[in-house]
């Protein structure tokens, strides 16, 4: 094998220092001739349909693409300047034909199929028996079944699905990318805190101009609609947000076409497959079982919040016609209002939580919980990186290795927004032992200001922190599996309605006193989150919980009936499906001229199609899973209980996808979930 190509050495970690744009298509383009050489020995009459000798290659050759492609797709979303962003492109249409004609041969179906009915099956582990049976699940999803003749648009469909996804994702990016507001008066920014302030400033300065920059990546864009007293700029950088790679903007960027042709192509190739719509397709590989049930599911919640939203606006109207001036609320005023009214209500600021929360206690905290609850140790490490900012890191325990991940926390322009974990090498038995895994973990927060003896560290709110849990659950999901079967090892082969449960149960933790307090420390004085401020964000941990739900289930809603019940090319546009959502779930409604369809990453540039309600079905779960920390805690007095930690990891991370999420579940709260929890948390249990 080249070695001289980076993408080709898999030795070890990534070798970001070393490779290049150039190195893309060389290496990709190897390693599918390679893997296209072994499918036609693997489906010749001669090779045997036995695990070692048809499936185990395959998965050894699969493996060393993925690898290397997930590394070019890795830096496509971190690093999206012109020459990567070719380099992927490039090879985009390649990679997904290849991933295509896979899925509908024939001839490796029939392998596959003679290995499920042969004496060996019932012989294999319970994981090498769920891999292949999630195999022939998704060699049918992928067309194997289809007539010959059906096979080329199925194939076509697939390559222009991955194209437009990946065209969607960079609209966005570029569209976010475009627009600035600068501010040469500093009245104009009453409100605003100063870390918000002192890095609109560094980047005014960075492009060589006087003032304040704003932008519309988070960290500069939600500290303004949140704090600025400035209702003109809250307005303008609102309507720019709202209204980004839309109509409004350049053609070229406009993601409405794209929407309208992703939604076409899924219809397509669900009705090829047999089923009614794209929602069905979507929900083969997930827990629940059809788009009526999760539409009935999601209502369900709607119906039990939507008493709650409706007092929360009720209060916020209010209280800006009396305490504000404000006869009407426009959607730019929101969040500034509902701050208004928090610090009113609790006497704190969410920017004054943010004080306390600087980078290096955050990090110390979360590495603390996650020592505490599963007998592991972190500790710094070193590898190649794609940007100065990342850190790496490694988890061991017993003193051995068995896990690696590189951590992304600040938001650059040249990094697609939100915040996500992804794998870069997934734990499996090979030749002389278990490859430990590697993870990637990234959000996009506030950096540092300043430089030398005067860099500020970077400060997070407290949401910025229940993010970065998230993604560690993520994390731990992937990094702490026993499972030596890839396939379904860490993450893979979990149902995608419940590989949101260990990252929404970690979220819990950050609401915990003995978890912040052993975290927090003022970025000036040092001092501790007072337990007095800490009880006042306890108080408020629900303020308008109702409206936050709703949010989630309006686009978890539309997503479903959008795969499910629109008519792609008919009468109504998928805005209009939109508005009838709203009207149904909402209590709070935005301009008409708001685009949220265009930025909706998750379903159209990401994994989430009619299955962003896998949120909401999923807290259900973790909520649940947490509540067994809490009953712990009665005994042992803190949530950071061992022994309850130790089996979370035996029956939930260990397992990966080696059995159904239910399983795992009813393996560690010893029955089915209940919503009670969940309920609870988000203070649902009485209208008052």
């Amino acid at each position: 094998m080249d070695t001289m190509n980076p993408l080709l050495d898999f030795s070890g970690l990534p070798r970001f220092d070393a490779v290049q744009p150039e190195h893309v298509a060389p290496a990709i383009r190897q390693l599918l001739d390679e893997n296209r050489a072994l499918i036609e020995t693997l489906i010749a009459p001669e090779t045997a349909a036995t695990w070692d000798a048809c499936v185990q290659p395959m998965l050894d050759a699969g493996e060393r693409l993925s690898r290397a492609w997930g590394i070019v797709g890795h830096l496509h979303s971190v690093n999206d300047v012109p020459p990567w962003r070719e380099a992927y492109n490039a090879m985009l249409p390649e990679v997904s034909g290849f991933y295509a004609d896979l899925g509908q041969n024939l001839a490796l179906f029939a392998k596959y199929k003679s290995l499920a009915a042969s004496a060996e099956f019932p012989t294999l582990s319970p994981a090498r028996k769920r891999i292949i049976e999630n195999d022939l699940r998704d060699f049918r999803l992928s067309g194997a079944e289809l007539p010959e003749d059906q096979k080329p648009r199925f194939k076509e469909i697939q390559e222009e699905l991955s194209a437009l996804g990946a065209k969607f994702s960079e609209n966005l990016l570029d569209a976010t990318n475009a627009h600035a507001e600068w501010i040469e008066d500093e009245a104009g920014l009453a409100g605003l805190p100063d870390d918000a302030k002192a890095a609109a400033k560094a980047a005014a300065e960075k492009d060589g101009k006087q003032g304040w920059k704003f932008t519309l990546q988070a960290p500069s864009y939600l500290p303004v609609l949140q704090f600025c007293d400035n209702r003109e700029l809250r307005a303008r950088m609102y309507r720019a947000y709202a209204t980004r790679a839309s109509e409004f903007g350049p053609a070229e960027r406009d993601n409405g076409p794209l929407i309208e042709r992703l939604l076409a192509l899924r219809h397509e190739e669900a009705q090829l497959l047999g089923y009614a719509n794209f929602g069905e397709v979507s929900l083969a590989t997930k827990m629940a079982d059809t788009p009526a049930q999760v539409a009935a599911f999601q209502r369900d919640m709607a119906k039990k919040a939507r008493p709650f939203a409706a007092r929360d606006v009720a209060e916020l109207r209010e209280f800006a016609s009396r305490e504000l001036g404000m006869e009407t609320l426009e959607s730019w005023d929101l969040a500034w209002a509902s701050e208004k009214l928090k610090q009113r209500r609790y006497s704190f600021s969410d920017d004054e939580v943010k004080q306390y929360f600087p980078e290096p206690k955050v990090l110390a905290g979360l590495f603390r919980v996650i020592e505490s609850l599963f007998a592991v140790k972190l500790a710094p490490d070193t590898a190649p990186v794609w940007h100065p900012a990342v850190r790496f890191f490694r988890i061991e325990r017993a003193g051995k290795l068995i896990g690696q991940f590189y951590l992304d926390l600040y938001a650059r322009e040249t990094k697609r927004g939100g915040a996500w974990m992804d794998e870069a090498i997934t734990r499996r038995r090979i030749l002389g032992g278990v490859q430990t895994p590697v993870a990637y973990l990234n959000c996009n927060f506030p950096a540092p200001v300043g430089e030398g003896a005067q860099m500020r560290p970077a400060t997070f709110s407290h949401d910025d922190v229940i993010t970065l849990f998230h993604e560690c659950g993520h994390g731990l999901h992937h990094l702490l599996t026993q499972v030596d079967e890839l396939p379904v090892s860490g993450i893979h082969g979990v149902e995608w309605d419940a590989v949101e449960l260990p990252s929404q149960f970690m979220e819990n933790f950050c609401w915990e006193w003995d978890v912040l307090s052993a975290m927090t420390g003022h970025v000036d004085s040092g001092a501790p989150l007072p337990r007095a401020l800490y009880d006042r964000m306890i108080a408020a941990r629900n303020f308008q919980s109702g409206l936050q739900i709703l949010r989630q289930i309006e686009f978890g809603l539309f997503d479903l009936l959008l795969h499910s019940e629109f008519v792609p090319g008919g009468e109504r546009s998928f805005m209009d499906l939109l508005a009838t959502v709203r009207s149904e779930v909402a209590v709070l409604a935005p301009p008409d001229w708001n685009r949220f369809p265009h930025s909706f990453s998750h379903i159209f540039g990401g994994g989430y199609a009619a299955g962003y309600y896998s949120y909401k079905w999923a807290e259900v779960l973790s909520a649940d899973a947490y509540e067994a920390f809490e009953e712990a805690a009665k005994t042992s007095g803190s949530t950071l209980d061992a022994n309850t930690g130790e089996r979370f990891w035996r029956e939930i991370l260990s397992v990966g996808g080696s059995r159904p999420a239910l399983e795992s579940f009813r393996a560690f709260r010893g029955r089915d979930p209940l919503p009670d929890a969940l309920l609870r948390h988000n203070g649902m249990t009485a209208v008052a």
